[in-house]
């Protein structure tokens, strides 16, 4: 016997034989954790599809599949003719389009930095100390920033990858395997992968209990880890859950490779760097100095298999 598939984290089976003529089942299952099981008899569901048109005609359309030719997408197919001969009359075809496509708004993490005039007065040499401080503020905020592309729930990476492209370990820990079948979500040119320091921890881990040790690559003067020649980067902005669980996250980037782009606006009033600006607030009557600091950013997954997720991987020795 082979295993198709795994499946967890919300993912249901057991729909097929409602859409099925005959009602067989066409694999067997087979639980290695709790799970919740509906049972329904054939013939009561059959009594409560023939009370409801509705629900019938909706569970014929659906056993029938789509009645226009689609892509692994599910867009409409493109119809191309190849490999004839003479004159024959071409398809006719059209480029499926969203028409209405979802709207991206720049998030902003901002912050009011706090120095007294007698700072910059007094010990603005060997070093400027206003400018030493902006330079920890803006670090926060790009902190903060990594962390909202990570998490956030509108545009975050873990929260928008499409759900055709999360996968689970097929044990647990994050093994070979697992990488492999992780690479194969995004087969398009991946870029790099993103994991917890101890999520790579435990891929070192597992490697070695198999004799395999995986190359480094160099990017930037810094040895990173890799798989299958795919950088591996270090993000602490990936939760661990209290069970010790994490993901694995794998992305392609760039808009010419229709992977994941970052947005920002330059151009911005009072900018200091690439969209983010320091805005002079004036001073208090205690002789403060008020800069507010505001970085904008977002991010946006161009086609679905952009990114790729392998979810629960355990990384508890």
């Amino acid at each position: 016997s082979a295993v198709l598939e795994a499946l967890a984290g919300g993912d249901h089976l057991g729909d097929g034989p409602l859409t099925t003529a005959d009602g067989t089942w066409q694999f067997s299952y087979r639980a290695v954790t709790r799970v919740t099981v509906l049972v329904l008899a054939r013939s009561a569901a059959q009594e409560v599809i023939e009370r409801s048109p509705g629900l019938g005609e909706h569970l014929a359309s659906a056993g029938e599949g789509a009645a226009l030719p689609t892509n692994d997408s599910g867009e409409s197919a493109v119809s191309v003719t190849s490999g004839h001969h003479g004159e024959p009359a071409l398809p006719g075809t059209f480029v499926d389009y969203d028409p209405a496509p979802r709207e991206y708004e720049l998030s902003v993490a901002q912050t009011v930095l706090r120095a007294h005039s007698r700072v910059g007065d007094l010990y603005s040499d060997p070093m400027n100390q206003v400018e030493e401080q902006l330079k920890l503020t803006i670090q926060a905020l790009r902190e903060r920033q990594e962390h909202e592309l990570v998490n956030n729930r509108e545009f975050g990476l873990l929260h928008n990858a499409d759900l055709k492209q999360r996968i689970h370990t097929r044990s647990g820990p994050p093994t070979p395997d697992d990488l492999d079948d992780l690479l194969a979500t995004v087969w398009k040119d991946p870029g790099f992968l993103l994991a917890h320091p101890q999520t790579i921890a435990a891929i070192g881990r597992e490697c070695s209990a198999r004799g395999l040790y995986p190359t480094a690559v160099d990017f930037m003067g810094h040895s990173l880890p890799s798989w299958r020649g795919v950088p591996i980067f270090p993000c602490n902005k990936i939760p661990v859950s209290k069970e010790r669980t994490s993901s694995i996250l794998l992305l392609r980037t760039g808009e010419e490779k229709q992977g994941v782009v970052g947005l920002h606006q330059t151009g911005i009033p009072d900018e200091y760097e690439p969209s983010l600006s320091v805005r002079y607030m004036g001073i208090d009557d205690r002789a403060v100095l008020k800069y507010l600091v505001s970085a904008y950013y977002s991010a946006a997954i161009l086609v679905p298999d952009a990114v790729g997720v392998l979810e629960d991987v355990q990384i508890g020795h």
